[in-house]
């Protein structure tokens, strides 16, 4: 499990308010050189960056909100920052803060400030606004929350950005009548090399961890499917003591329900219903904030980690969109599916290299806050408008990468 959580207690940490830092990133081009060698993001493109332009002519209140398929996402920002010559602030995860002395003053720098992705952070809520309200810079929320390794498909919205906008809007408008905008922001990373020569190599790693002899001669799309098989009846072995049958929808479905219900009865008292990111949360929610708060006995701390590496396994599980491969087996989606189960096999993604990020500033689309435009039970339209407009971007640059051909 990837060290998403931290036992320190949650505190906010602001971003620092000078500018100085992130223009003298993108003086000396330090987004291009650090996504290089982190991620072997090594060309960019950037399209649509009118759309932002006008908006910051206008004078307006301005959300971006991106998709997040990769822990690139936040320093490819760099790019847009660099083409439009603005600064940004971003919600970033708490968990982000504590990696270190050095990378918490550089965050902070570039204009990140924490939020507490598992409970209520006033704090964050209030600096978000405080940033809508004054229009000082572009604020950046991630609405999916984490990475999910898929970037031609969204993976649902949790809470957040519509009441943010909306009430930034309500703010801003009473301050001095200007307008709220948010931008669909479309990241996607498309591999410039040889395609099996750079996965070979980690389904050799994997099948040997498997305990099978690596399979060099087969074809490299069922190779993928051989392995994701294997590895889905390995971890229903362990949850359910046995391989399942079935179709593949069906197995995921009733993986995740396994692992989900016994704590949602444990820790809620019933099965949860929403999306599997929505369920997570609320989870998390009731088992970490005592843990880093000091109120559970050592004894008990070995089942709390136990739980939460549940929640972490059906997200895995929830990540995995179907048929995602067999609709359209393209370049990069078969190499985010090797990078996703090398990840999921040993908590960390290899670096494919060489890729193009390419950023898709969408048109803006205007917060309204008229109270019936608000959320319903069918969700905030708003919300929802932002989704379909992002998966609509999605879609057509993920037609741009070519289909594999063995």
């Amino acid at each position: 499990m990837q060290e998403i959580f931290s036992l320190k207690p949650y505190r906010f940490i602001p971003p620092y308010q000078t500018r100085w830092f992130s223009r003298f990133s993108r003086w000396i081009r330090f987004h291009r050189r650090l996504i290089w060698k982190l991620e072997g993001v090594r060309g960019h493109e950037v399209r649509g960056a009118e759309h932002l332009r006008e908006s910051l002519a206008a004078g307006h209140s301005i959300v971006l909100a991106p998709n997040h398929s990769r822990t690139a996402d936040p320093i490819a920002f760099g790019f847009l920052e660099e083409a439009v010559g603005v600064d940004l602030f971003a919600m970033a995860s708490w968990h982000v803060f504590n990696q270190g002395w050095l990378t918490t003053q550089v965050v902070r720098g570039l204009g990140a400030f924490s939020v507490n992705r598992e409970g209520l952070d006033r704090a964050s809520i209030d600096y978000a606004l405080k940033i809508l309200e004054t229009h000082e810079r572009p604020l950046v929320i991630f609405p999916e929350g984490s990475t999910s390794r898929t970037a031609d498909r969204l993976m649902p919205f949790l809470d957040g950005l519509g009441f943010i906008a909306r009430t930034g809007a309500k703010k801003r408008q009473a301050l001095d009548g200007g307008k709220t905008v948010i931008h669909p922001i479309a990241f996607q990373y498309r591999y410039e090399g040889d395609l099996v020569a750079a996965v070979s190599p980690i389904l050799d790693r994997i099948e040997e961890r498997l305990t099978w002899q690596p399979n060099r001669v087969a074809e490299l799309l069922p190779r993928i499917h051989r392995i994701g098989l294997a590895l889905l009846s390995i971890k229903e072995i362990e949850v359910f003591g046995s391989q399942q049958s079935g179709e593949l929808p069906e197995r995921l479905t009733n993986l995740i329900e396994r692992l989900l219900q016994p704590l949602e009865n444990k820790w809620l008292g019933s099965p949860q219903s929403g999306t599997t990111s929505a369920r997570i949360k609320t989870l998390r929610t009731k088992i970490l904030p005592d843990m880093t708060e000091g109120k559970v006995p050592v004894s008990e701390m070995p089942s709390r980690f136990a739980d939460l590496r549940d929640t972490y396994v059906a997200h895995q599980m929830a990540c995995f969109p179907l048929g995602y491969l067999n609709e359209r087996p393209s370049v990069d989606r078969l190499r985010e599916t090797v990078e996703r189960f090398e990840e999921d096999t040993t908590d960390k993604a290899p670096r494919i290299a060489p890729l193009k990020c390419v950023v898709e500033v969408g048109a803006a689309i205007e917060v309204t806050t008229d109270r019936a435009a608000r959320r319903g039970a069918d969700g905030d339209p708003l919300v929802q408008l932002v989704f379909d407009r992002l998966q609509a971007m999605l879609n057509r640059l993920g037609a741009e990468s070519p289909l594999f051909s063995s």
